[in-house]
């Protein structure tokens, strides 16, 4: 582990920064969820990364193509440099097994419950997965953060879900999240 190393705050898109609608591809239907833009800043002021690991089913199911998503996710981005938070890197996997038409319908390693779009992050971004942790509101961000080694993995959820997959902890709230990572203004990781 090299000391150049910066730790990261792996966010799922749908159910994490925004509520999940099914499908959001339009700023006016992305609604964010009260306490991403705290949860971030101060994730951003104790020196971490903020990255976004989503996937993205609807493209795959032809609902919305990449120009949409990556459209939308500029928008998202915006909004968080106007509370003064920079999203660092957005990963996406528009690939779904099943579901998929044309191209989109293959197995991918980017796909969570797959590691891919963070091992990526961590290569491209220089990141040190033992002291970041991630934020997602399905047992399959869960199992991604503990295959790719991150420290912490965090179910946000109001009830327990039932898998082999146990994240570290459940908690019901971003302010929680943020009460858990950043207590008392020191950090977890």
């Amino acid at each position: 582990m090299s000391a150049n190393l910066i730790p990261a705050l792996f966010l799922d898109r749908d159910g994490v920064i925004n509520v999940d609608k099914n499908y959001v591809c339009k700023s006016e239907d992305f609604e964010f969820i009260e306490g991403i833009f705290d949860l971030c800043r101060k994730a951003s002021e104790a020196g971490m990364a903020i990255v976004v690991v989503t996937n993205q089913a609807g493209i795959a199911r032809g609902y919305y193509s990449e120009r949409q998503f990556n459209n939308l996710s500029d928008w998202m981005c915006s909004q968080f440099l106007s509370y003064g938070v920079k999203i660092d890197a957005v990963y996406f996997c528009p690939f779904h097994p099943d579901h998929g038409i044309g191209p989109y319908k293959i197995e991918s390693f980017d796909r969570k419950p797959s590691p891919g779009m963070i091992l990526r992050a961590e290569k491209d971004l220089g990141l040190d997965l033992a002291r970041s942790a991630l934020v997602g509101d399905r047992l399959s961000d869960i199992a991604a953060a503990k295959a790719a080694g991150i420290r912490h993995s965090i179910y946000l959820s109001k009830v327990e879900g039932k898998s082999a997959c146990k994240p570290d902890i459940r908690l019901s709230s971003l302010r929680e999240v943020t009460d858990y990572l950043f207590p008392d203004q020191c950090v977890r990781y």
